[in-house]
């Protein structure tokens, strides 16, 4: 059992530059939150990226499906809706390959990702907080219906965001594990499920369950969607996921610092959203591995102040701050 543990790959590989080395991140075992013997839960640690998120992998898939249509030409402006981490991760794409990058994001996303985009030299919009990713989403449509001359990816409509877990993410899980009971992901704009379902689907067939950890109405989870609220990502199909589970934002509060004291791994909130399902996906199991994505790290929302918080403070947070 050690040796299995410590089956590392002591170099990451060689690349060409920082775009070439998305991906290829690890999977790492999070023992402490297994509720069975018989049940091993882990975690794809996409917050390993570049930009720190899991939007690296659809960030590249976009702009490389763009070029690779002719759809795209150097110094052109990139326009793209987003509750942060896409336009981060578009941000060091477009700056290393030449495009101008506007993205549209709510007002009332945490200061880190203003700070990181304009590090990057992306020019940013903001849209009312109020109306989450789903107002950024409107204006940024409008905005490019008004300015053909900007290429908007869109990532809520665009087959390269699945694709980029069909042919990555998911690869990488199967290249691991022999054998997959769930995979928990949080609903978003829907790639992370639906390109990991599928091709899991295709492997393991009704053995391997996909569980979407989708934010109740109203409840402002950074980075998720309720498909109550209104928008539904044309890229999703609802038929492939077995489950949909709410969680509340105070849940994904309480289990990000869950994840933080008993297994020392720093993530984003939406991640602690995401673990929560899988915890309790792994609960209804007798056997079989439970994996769930690490959607990004934890330095867009140190100032939020929950990972230094006492942890009777965070157990009493209300369920409608946002992050």
């Amino acid at each position: 059992m050690a040796a299995e543990r410590l089956r590392n790959r002591p170099c990451g590989g060689r690349y060409g530059d920082i775009v070439q080395s998305i991906g290829n991140t690890p999977l790492v075992e999070l023992p402490n939150l297994s509720p069975k013997p018989g049940v091993r839960i882990w975690a794809k640690l996409e917050s390993r990226n570049p930009t720190g998120s899991v939007k690296d992998r659809v960030a590249r898939a976009l702009i490389e499906d763009a070029e690779e249509k002719g759809a795209i030409a150097p110094g052109q402006t990139i326009l793209e809706p987003t509750s942060g981490n896409t336009g981060i991760s578009l941000a060091l794409i477009c700056k290393l390959k030449g495009y101008r990058l506007k993205v549209v994001m709510p007002e009332n996303v945490t200061p880190e990702r203003t700070q990181l985009l304009s590090m990057y030299g992306a020019e940013i919009v903001y849209s009312p907080g109020d109306q989450g990713s789903n107002g950024a989403v409107a204006m940024a449509l409008e905005m490019a219906s008004a300015d053909p001359s900007c290429y908007m990816p869109y990532q809520y409509g665009n087959q390269a965001n699945p694709n980029a877990h069909y042919n990555g993410t998911a690869v990488e899980i199967l290249e691991e594990l022999d054998e997959v009971a769930a995979f928990v992901a949080g609903l978003g704009t829907g790639g992370t499920l639906m390109g990991n379902g599928r091709r899991l689907k295709e492997t393991f067939g009704d053995a391997v369950k996909i569980v979407a950890a989708e934010p109740m109405q109203g409840e402002p989870v950074q980075g998720l969607r309720s498909l109550d609220d209104g928008f539904i990502p044309p890229i999703i199909d609802i038929s492939l996921l077995d489950r949909k589970i709410f969680v509340t934002n105070h849940d994904a509060i309480v289990w990000t610092r869950k994840l933080l004291d008993e297994e020392g791994l720093f993530a984003g909130v939406s991640t602690g959203a995401i673990a929560s399902i899988a915890v309790r996906i792994a609960g209804e199991l007798e056997e079989g591995n439970v994996v769930f994505v690490v959607a990004d790290d934890g330095w867009k929302y140190l100032s939020s102040g929950i990972y230094t918080l006492p942890v009777e403070e965070v157990e009493n947070l209300e369920s409608t701050v946002w992050w």
